[in-house]
This record gives structure tokens, C-alpha cells and sequence, in this order.
């Protein structure tokens, strides 16, 4: 019901733009997502130029944190994705967000990666807390800075580990964003990382173990239209479309779980 109510806001919103004129204003939106949206926002994005054709979207891939600075900073964004909720608490207490925008669009999973071949063995986050501990491993993870960092952060005080000890003893590298951690893992420069699952699907990574909620609590990633937008019946159009059956299959498609 959700999704056919988000498509008829899109198509509603959509007649409205074009009522006026037999050849719709071009429309320029500024998209800013968490870089774990990659892929799956390029794909999307390519489809709705195709239906919408007087809305060119131009997005910007990076770490929630280093969006939310550039946001705060004054750069152009219509319409922000974060891969949590903190970066988005912070605007709506800021005063920065278009009111009854917000809504939690995505579940992801945080998930321990391994190169291929997985040399060092790793199965589990339950072995790698012990190859920690014992200096045998190198883990890639996120600044603290960066939303998947931080879920890190959750699951090394969930074992009892700690970060400043570890990175004293050279077992952690560390990444700007999840596509920097990813990198390291795919170039078999760690020898695990924890990612996405859903980077981890588009890097073709193999996924050795995922965090439960116990262990770092859930991935929610929210969206909103911002207050100044200098578009927002465009963004509010893009974001219903975003919670149609057709995003949906894409965004499945890497391991992003739609919340209803």
C-alpha cells in the first residue's frame, strides 16, 4: 500500500510540474547520499531521467559525516540519504530539514568482509575480536567520523576491545568512507574489513559474518527534503519515487532491505 501511495505522490507531483506548461521547466537536483548508495542511486538515477526526463539529478557520494559538513557549510542539496540516523538528527535540530519529509527509507547489514581466497581463515566477528586481541590480523575499518566506523565502534565495545590499544599495536587501517574500506579489502591490502553487506555484494566481496543488532544496533539509513531546497516539490517527487516496487528490486538487489 505504501509503495503504490509513493508512486501515485510521485506521478501526482509529476502532472502538477507539468500542468502549466506543455514543456516542463528543466529542473537541476542535487542529491546527497551515503557512499554505500553508490551503484545502486547511479542505476535509479539513470531511471528516472528516463520518466522524468526535465529533472536532471546530480548526486554526491560520500561518508554521511563529510555530507553533513558540506550541508552545514552551505553547498547545494535538495535531498539528503544518510547511512544513519545521527548526521540526520543533527539537521532536524538544526532546524535544516522540509517538515514531513523525513522517513527511514533503508535497512542495511554491517558485515565482516575477506579478500579473495580469505587467506587468514576469518568466519566470524566471534575469531576476529581473538586475532585482535592476539595482533594477528590487520582489520580496514571507518573513521569515527564515518557511519560505518562507527557501527565498528559499537561491535569492538560489544567484545571488549579496545580501538586506541589496537591501533597502537598496527592492527587497524582506516578508510574516509566504506568505499575506502571496501577498496582495501578488495586489493587484499587488510586482511578483512567490516563494510557493507551491500558494498560488499557490489564489490563482489566475500561476506565471512554479519553484526547482529545486539552488536551495533540497526542500520537505518533516513531521508529528507532540506528547508532550502530550492526545489522541494521536484525532491519530494524523487523521493516517493525512491520507495516505489521498481527502486526497490534495485536496491534489493545488493542486500538493502526497503522499510515499509
Amino acid at each position: 500500500m505504501k509503495k503504490l501511495l509513493s508512486l501515485a505522490l510521485a506521478a501526482a507531483a509529476a502532472l502538477t510540474l507539468t500542468a502549466c506548461s506543455s514543456k516542463p521547466k528543466e529542473v537541476e537536483l542535487h542529491i546527497f547520499a551515503a557512499a554505500s548508495m553508490t551503484e545502486t542511486m547511479d542505476q535509479i538515477i539513470e531511471n528516472y531521467k528516463s520518466e522524468v526526463p526535465n529533472v536532471t539529478i546530480i548526486p554526491t557520494y560520500d561518508s554521511s559525516g563529510t555530507l553533513l559538513t558540506q550541508i552545514q557549510e552551505g553547498a547545494d542539496c535538495d535531498l539528503f540519504i544518510s547511512a544513519a540516523q545521527t548526521q540526520m538528527n543533527t539537521l532536524y535540530e538544526e532546524g535544516g530539514l522540509l517538515a514531513d519529509t523525513r522517513l527511514d527509507l533503508l535497512e542495511n547489514k554491517v558485515a565482516l568482509s575477506v579478500p579473495d581466497g580469505n587467506p587468514k581463515g576469518i568466519e566470524s566477528f566471534d575469531q576476529l575480536a581473538k586475532l585482535l586481541k592476539s595482533g594477528d590480523v590487520m582489520l580496514a575499518m571507518g573513521n569515527s567520523d564515518v557511519p560505518v566506523g562507527q557501527y565498528t565502534q559499537k561491535i569492538f565495545a560489544f567484545y571488549g576491545l579496545d580501538e586506541n590499544a589496537m591501533a597502537t599495536a598496527g592492527v587497524l587501517t582506516y578508510g574516509s568512507n566504506v568505499k575506502e574500506v571496501t577498496t582495501q579489502v578488495s586489493e587484499a591490502t587488510v586482511d578483512c574489513g567490516i563494510i557493507y553487506g551491500t558494498d560488499a555484494a557490489s564489490a563482489g566481496l566475500t561476506v565471512a559474518d554479519t553484526a547482529t543488532a545486539e552488536m551495533c544496533g540497526q542500520v537505518i539509513y533516513p531521508a529528507a527534503v532540506l528547508g532550502n531546497s530550492q526545489h522541494p516539490d521536484e525532491a519530494k517527487a524523487f523521493l516517493a519515487y525512491l520507495q516505489t516496487d521498481a527502486c526497490a528490486q534495485i536496491f534489493e538487489g545488493v542486500g538493502f532491505s526497503p522499510i515499509q
